[in-house]
């Protein structure tokens, strides 16, 4: 390659004529060389010529002693003139200049001819898509664009791309249909490419971009254009949104998402055997729910009845019945039943404590003590919901002296007497001598311990009496009065009392 400030050529090995070629560029001036400027200094005349064809030949211009003349009285008669080499220089190359011209020099030996092969390029005047689709259609072969390369020589080979990788025709998803138009008047070539493409999912902000590689230029890249990609409905989801756990009087909102480009609007929902239609809205809302709202649901598109989805629905609720409740009384030895019934929506679990103590297991009450009173609360759960339900138990009855006994005091001197007795509501306790109360033991669970301490004179017999408005009861214990045992010891002078 070589190039001239100013001026263009590319200088090719000869072919299979033998010719040399030079290449030059559409509108600028174009050197072709004589001898590839190989010019000795013996050179008595140098003559440029071209052939008009039909063996014809035209004459340019002739160097003497270094005087030029144009000898042109053509369209080159303007546009010729000759380099201090002897090159030929021609302007505002057109591809009518895509001939053979010929250097003839003459010296005192011999006349030689140099004839050089031109041909003429064209760089094409820009690349555009146009003629847009609107949009893409999945599976659809469409008419993506159409891609053109202006007043080019020779005609621009178009490619497309997707991406920046290069598309193919396939005779399936991708069709290319290309297409020259030669200008009449310069000559120049205007290519048309037209790409029908069938679109992808993938292809939503794919760029699309058609480019041309010229022989003597840099490549030439279209600006990028990307569509909207449309596809059917492939996926219909019916969502259920709600506060969790639903429960009845509560608000309950289905939801209808569907894909597709462009995705649906409108819908049709189908409530227990009513079917609603919903426009422009892809919600619908379900107030106040309650046990019998829940149950299966779905949604479906309006112009296409078979795409449909479905959800359940499930209000969940909780409703305990326990028997007994309140404030119950019954009599020590009796039973009493208890009964918990419970309706859900779901498995339930069951938790008891009396007197805010949890207790294993579900009271049982076969034969009622004292110790059964007190108050009895049960917890039923359902995943989230709580019911809780209650009742007080009392148990009463005429009171029974459990134990009547004595102890002998600390100091030695008083005898200790004990009465332990059952009864409810709380027995009265009375004892038929003159005593020291030591002690009442709070009543719990119908149990009471009265302590007093007495000092016996005698043998006495000692009664205890509990007493309520149900009945009473008495026990009696013998006390003694305290004894001593002498003991004397012969050394040292020891006495010691026992008693």
């Amino acid at each position: 390659t070589s190039f001239t400030v100013g001026l263009f050529s590319l200088f090719f090995p000869a072919d299979l004529h033998g010719l040399e070629t030079v290449v030059g560029v559409y509108g600028e001036t174009l050197e072709i060389p004589c001898n590839n400027g190989a010019i000795t200094a013996d050179v008595l005349i140098t003559k440029w010529k071209y052939d008009k064809g039909d063996g014809l030949s035209g004459d340019l211009l002739v160097k003497k002693q270094q005087n030029v003349s144009v000898s042109a009285t053509d369209e080159y008669k303007h546009r010729v003139s000759m380099a201090a080499n002897s090159s030929l220089l021609l302007s505002a190359a057109r591809l009518s200049d895509q001939r053979t011209f010929t250097c003839m020099v003459v010296t005192d030996a011999d006349i030689t001819e140099f004839p050089v092969n031109v041909v003429i390029y064209k760089t094409p005047a820009g690349l555009e898509i146009s003629d847009k689709a609107e949009e893409l259609e999945i599976g659809k072969l469409t008419k993506l664009g159409e891609c053109v390369a202006h007043n080019a020589n020779p005609p621009a080979n178009i490619t497309w791309l997707k991406n920046n990788k290069i598309l193919v025709a396939d005779g399936k998803g991708i069709s290319i249909q290309a297409s020259v138009h030669v200008d009449p008047v310069t000559g120049l070539s205007n290519t048309s490419s037209i790409l029908e493409y069938s679109a992808e999912k993938e292809d939503t902000d794919a760029q699309f971009t058609c480019s041309t590689q010229p022989i003597s230029d840099a490549k030439l890249v279209s600006s990028p254009v990307s569509f909207t990609i449309t596809y059917s409905t492939e996926n219909i989801v019916l969502q259920v949104i709600t506060q969790d756990p639903l429960t009845e009087g509560d608000n309950v909102t289905l939801k209808c998402v569907a894909d597709g480009n462009p995705a649906p609007t409108s819908f049709n929902f189908h409530l227990k055997g009513e079917v609603v239609k919903v426009e422009n809205e892809n919600t619908y809302t379900i107030t106040n729910v309650s046990r019998d709202t829940s149950g299966e649901y779905k949604c479906s598109l309006i112009d296409n009845p078979a795409m449909e989805a479905s959800n359940d629905l499930t209000v969940n609720y909780l409703d305990i019945n326990l028997s007994p409740s309140g404030k119950i009384v019954k009599s020590a030895g009796e039973a009493l039943p208890l009964t918990l019934q419970i309706e859900s929506s779901g498995d339930s679990k069951v938790s008891w404590t009396k007197d805010n103590i949890k207790l294993d297991k579900e009271p049982q009450f076969t034969a009622l003590t004292y110790s059964d009173s007190g108050f009895y609360e049960c917890e039923v759960t359902v995943g989230a919901l709580s019911r809780k339900a209650s009742f007080e138990l009392g148990v009463e009855g005429a009171p029974v002296i459990k134990q009547l006994i004595k102890q002998r005091a600390e100091n030695g001197q008083h005898k200790v007497l004990i009465c332990e007795a059952e009864g409810s509501p709380k027995p009265a306790v009375s004892w038929n001598i003159n005593g020291t109360l030591l002690d009442e033991s709070p009543f719990i669970n119908g149990k009471i311990r009265h302590k007093i301490t007495v000092v016996p004179t005698a043998n006495l017999s000692v009664s205890c009496t509990v007493s309520n408005e149900f009945g009473k009861d008495t026990k009696v214990i013998d006390v003694s009065p305290r004894k001593y045992h002498v003991v004397i010891k012969p050394s040292p002078l020891s006495v010691f009392c026992f008693f």
